[in-house]
């Protein structure tokens, strides 16, 4: 990981893998080092993707954070690479989260002080598995929580959630299929550690409002911008 003295820089970098995964030894990530790091508050934001495809709420969020003296770091999972349907075990993706930890790590001069991990859709489930081992964090963030099934609320899958101890911050979307509201809060309810909801009006697992919304996405984009980084401050007790 290098050191910026100047703007941003933005470069990908290699996180190997523990062992290998559909033929992979490695994914590529998507490194934001900004302005003058590593000094200040060292806050680093991981995140794990959705998909291998464009997605403009995560490149707003990674572009914006680290124009902010945020170190980010954004990555996908294995089957992603691989281009398989099926998602990763969850031996696998708390293995590659770790990893992608570890990497923030291996400069020990440069390294974050504070680190805020999360992701989008199968992302954030890969966070979720992460958090519930040993990892040092000091919240947790779901962009789109594939909280159960599409249109099925009835089978949440949420056992992962009950374990996590860190502060969480779970931002949805109003019309997610994947996270009905009242199964979500519901959900909210058994978990013991401090969370926070925020719902996007209209919007859907992708985080996405109809083209006929009043808003547009750019607009959506910042919300979930402003929404994250005011937890992050809140959590870590700055104003």
């Amino acid at each position: 990981m290098g050191v910026s003295d100047s703007a941003p820089q933005y470069e990908p970098i290699k996180i190997p893998l523990t062992e290998p995964v559909h033929g992979l030894d490695s994914v590529t990530g998507r490194l934001g080092v900004p302005e003058w790091w590593p000094t200040g508050a060292r806050v680093s934001v991981v995140i794990a993707q959705a998909s291998m495809d464009e997605d403009p709420l995560l490149d707003t969020l990674q572009k914006a954070l680290t124009e902010r003296k945020y170190l980010t770091l954004r990555f996908p999972m294995p089957y992603m690479v691989a281009e398989k349907k099926k998602p990763d075990e969850p031996l696998v993706m708390v293995r590659t989260y770790q990893a992608a930890m570890q990497v923030l790590s291996q400069d020990p001069s440069a390294a974050p002080a504070y680190i805020f991990a999360g992701g989008k859709n199968a992302g954030a489930i890969a966070a979720a598995h992460a958090a519930t081992t040993r990892l040092r964090i000091q919240g947790l963030f779901f962009l789109g929580y594939p909280l159960h099934k599409q249109g099925d609320p009835k089978d949440v899958r949420a056992d992962r959630l009950y374990r996590v101890i860190t502060p969480m911050l779970f931002v949805t979307g109003s019309k997610d299929r994947h996270c009905e509201l009242p199964a979500l809060r519901k959900t909210l309810t058994r978990v013991g550690a401090p969370v926070q909801l925020h719902v996007v009006e209209e919007g859907d697992h992708q985080l996405h409002v109809a083209k006929k919304s009043p808003r547009t996405q750019d607009e959506v984009n910042r919300e979930v911008l402003a929404v994250l980084e005011t937890w992050v401050r809140k959590t870590l007790g700055s104003p």
